[in-house]
């Protein structure tokens, strides 16, 4: 058969279209002519399919569209017929049409009540359950076949003009598979009869699974399968009794958590307290680790300066030894010692002394000689006091084991013109070096000095003492 728009169908046959216009609650719906001519029009609408039935065989069938009958296009009704009378000659055959759309909400529900242990009292309850399914049809040959036969139609519900429906055909199937499968399903999933309408969909997706195979062997499928409702005993008395345990067992739950929940607070305020405590220590600890370093940072700084003040006067007292040394080889070098110094010293004091007399003194006339000699003891006893501080240095330098004098200094005699003062500190030297620290007398810049351009000042002469340049250039 092809799926001609085009060609106009025959006026001389029979029956000249076929097609189903009915609502869409049919599944199946069997044309009422049965004898056709060859050139009729069959229109088959979108979700249906139209399936020729002869002697109770499936022929040849056809999808969405408008065809025309011709013998060429029907091999399997053209076997079934030998036609002796020519191409437009009627044949017997029925036409049903299976609606493919998938149809919506189908109500179902087990007629009796299903037996139910309590797993956890071991009470028998009766439960009921009821629901809501989609169905469609997934093979029309194997329907027929299976169900039809030379019934006018199907449909789910009872109906005017339909032989049989599909909810009386399917409900012993569904009533066996809900009731075995039920209790099964609530027990093997742990689920509380109080608490079943939380797994309806649990419960729905598990019975699906076992009632599916029962409608495929139909040619039929079930995409969606619901359990709306689960019906329990509210009037047994045993079921009372599951309630109130059920309560008890919630309340001692709620107590539980109560507990819990007390103690989990319990312990975390311990905690929160124990570590304020720890917080408290390590700050504390941390304040005294402070305090200990700082102490211990003051003792060491007072440690370091006292070792720096050591090391000064070691510097120090090295620095005058050395210098002694020093001007002891300055002496050396310039071919005189301490000895020649005092004898210096005294000179230059008996000269100052003979310079104070009168001329007859100093003549050695003009007076007695006990006045000369008078003069002359006072003399040497001027003499004596100048060099006493010397000679009591050297003294002390050359035998060091010797204890010091005992007795009151004499008052020291008055500073002499050619003495002089160093920076250290040392006063009334004589000579031309300190002999505290070494250093050497300083040079007495007479008028005529003049300053070099190398940097020395205060040059006596006519050449720089430190680069040669001479004077005036």
């Amino acid at each position: 058969m092809t799926n001609s728009e085009n060609m106009k169908p025959e006026k001389t046959g029979l029956f000249s279209v076929i097609k189903y216009e009915g609502d869409n609650n049919t599944f199946i719906w069997k044309h009422p002519i049965e004898d056709f001519n060859y050139g009729s029009q069959l229109i088959v609408h979108e979700s249906q399919e139209a399936v020729f039935f002869k002697d109770g065989q499936a022929l040849d069938t056809f999808g969405p569209g408008r065809y025309t009958l011709e013998t060429q296009n029907l091999p399997l009704i053209g076997k079934a017929y030998k036609l002796a009378t020519g191409p437009s000659s009627p044949f017997h055959a029925e036409v049903y049409f299976i609606n493919k759309t998938v149809q919506m909400a189908i109500k179902w529900g087990t007629p009796d009540k299903v037996r139910f242990i309590d797993p956890l009292t071991g009470t028998p309850l009766d439960l009921g359950a009821s629901g809501e399914m989609n169905l469609q049809v997934s093979n029309s040959r194997k329907l027929l076949i299976q169900l039809v036969g030379t019934m006018k139609g199907i449909a789910w519900n009872e109906a005017e003009g339909f032989t049989k429906s599909l909810q009386e055909s399917f409900r012993p199937l569904i009533s066996n598979a809900v009731k075995t499968n039920l209790p099964t399903v609530i027990k093997s999933e742990a689920i509380d009869i109080l608490e079943i309408d939380e797994n309806l969909g649990l419960i729905s997706d598990s019975l699906k699974e076992k009632i599916q195979p029962g409608f495929e062997e139909y040619g039929l499928t079930i995409p969606q399968f619901y359990v709306t409702s689960i019906v329990l005993p509210e009037n047994d008395p045993n079921f009372k009794r599951i309630r109130e345990l059920h309560t008890i067992t919630l309340q001692t739950r709620i107590i539980q958590a109560e507990a819990t929940v007390k103690t989990a607070q319990a312990q975390s305020e311990t905690q929160y307290r124990t570590a304020q405590e720890q917080s408290k220590a390590a700050i504390e600890a941390a304040h005294r680790e402070a305090e200990l370093q700082r102490q211990l940072t003051e003792t060491e700084v007072a440690r370091r300066e006292a070792e720096r003040k050591v090391i000064a006067a070691q510097a120090d007292a090295e620095a005058m030894r050395l210098a002694g040394m020093t001007e002891a080889e300055v002496m050396r070098a310039k071919g005189y010692n301490q000895k020649d110094v005092l004898q210096a010293e005294v000179q230059k004091a008996y000269a100052e002394g003979i310079g104070n007399m009168g001329p007859d003194v100093s003549n050695g006339g003009g007076g007695s000689s006990i006045v000369g000699d008078m003069m002359g003891l006072g003399v040497g006893m001027a003499a004596a006091n100048a060099i006493m501080p010397q000679i009591s240095n050297m003294m002390q330098g050359m035998n060091p084991q010797q204890p010091a004098n005992t007795q009151a200094p004499a008052a020291p005699a008055a500073p002499s013109a050619d003495m002089w003062d160093c920076s250290c500190g040392q006063k009334n030297i004589v000579g031309n070096f300190c002999n505290n620290c070494g250093s050497k007398r300083p040079v007495t810049v007479s008028g005529d000095a003049w300053d070099c351009s190398c940097g020395l000042k205060g040059i006596v002469g006519n050449f720089c003492n430190n680069c040669g340049k001479k004077r005036g250039e």
